[in-house]
């Protein structure tokens, strides 16, 4: 069954007169009699009792008058919806994160991208670094931000934030009340780290620096997440070096000071969004423009 016959039929159905039905349809009258009889043909019943004076339709008619309006208007929606998922109006995208995206701009960014494309949904799923791009080159990321220097091979790369890093320590700590301090400061003082299983990266980068400011010992406490370090020094049990952003949790008990690094060998935290350019997302195309407005302060 056509779509092209279900419209014929229902003009006809409007119209009970040929004529009129098919100059509706901008159709000559032929072809609106033989597609109403490939119809009939079809169903194995008339739908239309036909004389020279008026068309009437059957019951088989009436009954299928709804069916045939509700099928139309199911292909119309269908057309919409294919129409606008290609234009990457609606959809859904899975969105990974790592947690100080949640105070280095990721609300801004999700709020900005909802207010301009309703129709679209986000699922957001927070991971390690390691985590979010496995899960990208399997697909099962759309994109993700992540905390590495530079992207793995495959993955497209947006940088969306560099950030410096500083000290954190107790608040009833002597160095608290210090404007800046060196790495070195730190010596003597139970430390705490991101877990190299969660990021290898920074994890190596921030002992290396250490390791050249003379701080050679290694840090006692490894957590899986920097509010977790952060939260570990704000109950007075160590300190530590963290991303600047750290200091919109609020979490009290903690103090951020600024860190000296005359060698610069203490690494900025950078922030990355990732995706699989060879993927035909639409969607993603839209919500990496609100990533890089946010990104650039637009």
């Amino acid at each position: 069954m056509e779509l092209r016959h279900l419209r014929y039929f229902l003009a006809l159905a409007d119209e009970l007169h040929f004529g009129r039905a098919a100059r509706r349809l901008s159709i000559s009258q032929p072809p609106l009699t033989v597609a109403i009889q490939q119809l009939e043909a079809e169903i194995g019943t008339p739908l239309f009792l036909r004389s020279s004076r008026e068309v009437q339709l059957t019951a088989a008619g009436e009954a299928l008058v709804p069916a045939a309006r509700s099928a139309l208007e199911q292909a119309a929606q269908a057309l919409h919806a294919a129409r606008d998922a290609a234009s990457g109006q609606t959809g859904r995208l899975h969105v990974g994160f790592a947690g100080t995206m949640l105070y280095r701009g990721l609300p801004q960014m999700l709020r900005r991208f909802r207010v301009d494309h309703p129709r679209l949904q986000l699922s957001l799923r927070e991971l390690s670094s390691s985590e979010q791009i496995v899960e990208l080159q399997h697909a099962r990321l759309d994109a993700g931000f992540v905390h590495v220097s530079r992207a793995p091979e495959g993955l497209a790369q947006l940088l969306v934030s560099s950030q410096p890093f500083v000290a954190c320590v107790p608040a009833e700590h002597k160095l608290a009340r210090r404007r800046t301090l060196p790495i070195l400061a730190l010596a003597g003082e139970p430390f705490a780290l991101i877990s190299r299983s969660v990021s290898p990266d920074y994890h190596a980068r921030i002992v290396n620096a250490c390791q050249a400011a003379g701080l050679q010992q290694p840090p006692l406490h490894e957590l899986q997440h920097w509010l977790s370090v952060v939260s570990l020094v704000a109950q007075g049990l160590a300190v530590a070096l963290v991303p600047a952003a750290l200091q919109q949790a609020g979490l009290h008990g903690a103090v951020f000071v600024p860190v000296q690094d005359p060698q610069s060998s203490l690494p900025r935290y950078e922030t990355r969004c990732l995706w699989q350019p060879a993927r035909d997302l639409p969607a993603l195309g839209l919500f990496l423009q609100a990533v890089r407005a946010v990104a650039e302060g637009g």
